[in-house]
């Protein structure tokens, strides 16, 4: 009876670790498939065509003279207001701090090379992607250190203001927040442009509650993970690395805190500045908070869209289209532990 008894222990045992390795063997065969198909995606994306030439607007316009101004106007008309007369250009063609503002992205930008294939990448995905999408005219410039708009995209132009992009230690950054200008930096040219595309294509009726807001930045962030998959993650959220680990790493108490404290479905104005407005830190109001990152919320969102995506295998443009409440309810998002 009792050896009976050991041989059911080891049977059992020998069952259960059977089951696994079939558990595992068949995850890692899913995981190999998965990746099989990324890379033959990735493949054909590489193999698209996009035609375009960077167009050194600071370039030309650090170089130009009083009498090049109708020659700089003919070529970029769309730079020159009508309602603004000559003579102020002419003055900032002049002006001593335009030229060293010129003069210091003229240092770190010689060319553009490292930029203009990353460029062409990002085009080459948002071709595959989006069967109308054209190449648009890419002009750098600059805009007097306007970092609300380091990038504009319409249909036809994208605009790269350089003087944005020069180092997080810059001595034109002194005044900038140094949470804003840790993000001033070459790294960061493409996932701006992403992010300023990922906008024209996200449409959302609905964004007055915390989950709105989280479900909303979490579509911008994961367009960058479709159209931009040579990015680190890190740099697709603007996060240090160790910000991103502190982020993956707490995951699941901070989902616990929006849980237990009722937010997400909270509209409380005071929500979006806490945890998706740029921030030095977020603000639990608990003696983690210097610890954290700024827009964890945006952070939880994107885990929430990528956990959809894999749910639905839905195409990225019409998961942008989607409303937070049918992403949230079928994503059935868990937290890593």
């Amino acid at each position: 009876m009792h050896n009976k008894n050991n041989g059911n222990v080891l049977g059992l045992k020998m069952f259960r670790k059977m089951s696994l390795r079939i558990f595992i063997l068949s995850m890692l065969s899913l995981f190999m498939v998965s990746c099989n198909e990324d890379a033959k995606v990735e493949e054909e994306i590489s193999k698209i065509e996009v035609d375009f030439v960077v167009e050194r607007f600071d370039k030309a316009y650090a170089k130009a003279e009083p009498s090049d101004l109708p020659k700089l106007k003919q070529a970029y008309p769309f730079l020159f207001s009508k309602h603004v007369p000559d003579s102020v250009w002419i003055d900032r063609i002049e002006d001593t701090l335009q030229n060293l503002l010129l003069v210091e992205v003229g240092k770190v930008y010689p060319d553009f090379k490292g930029e203009k294939k990353e460029f062409e990448a990002l085009f080459q995905h948002l071709k595959y992607y989006d069967k109308t999408f054209s190449v648009p005219r890419l002009v750098t410039l600059t805009n007097d250190v306007d970092y609300r708009n380091k990038t504009i995209v319409t249909d036809s132009l994208l605009l790269v203001a350089l003087d944005n992009f020069l180092g997080e230690d810059h001595e034109f950054y002194q005044n900038i927040p140094r949470y804003l200008a840790k993000n001033m930096q070459r790294n960061q040219i493409v996932p701006e442009a992403a992010e300023a595309y990922a906008k024209k294509y996200t449409f959302q009726s609905n964004r007055k509650t915390l989950l709105d807001e989280m479900i909303y930045y979490g579509k911008l962030l994961y367009f960058k993970d479709v159209m931009i998959p040579f990015k680190t993650d890190a740099e697709k959220i603007g996060y240090t690395e160790q910000e991103l680990k502190w982020a993956e790493a707490n995951e699941s108490p901070i989902w616990s805190y929006f849980i237990e404290k009722e937010l997400l479905f909270s509209t409380d104005s005071k929500l979006p500045s806490r945890f998706i407005a740029d921030a030095p830190y977020s603000k639990f109001y608990l003696e983690l908070d210097n610890e954290s990152p700024g827009r964890l919320g945006q952070y939880i969102g994107w885990q929430i869209v990528r956990a959809y995506a894999e749910i639905t295998d839905e195409n990225v443009l019409s998961i942008l289209e989607k409303e937070p409440e049918e992403i949230f309810n079928k994503a059935k998002f868990k937290p890593k532990k």
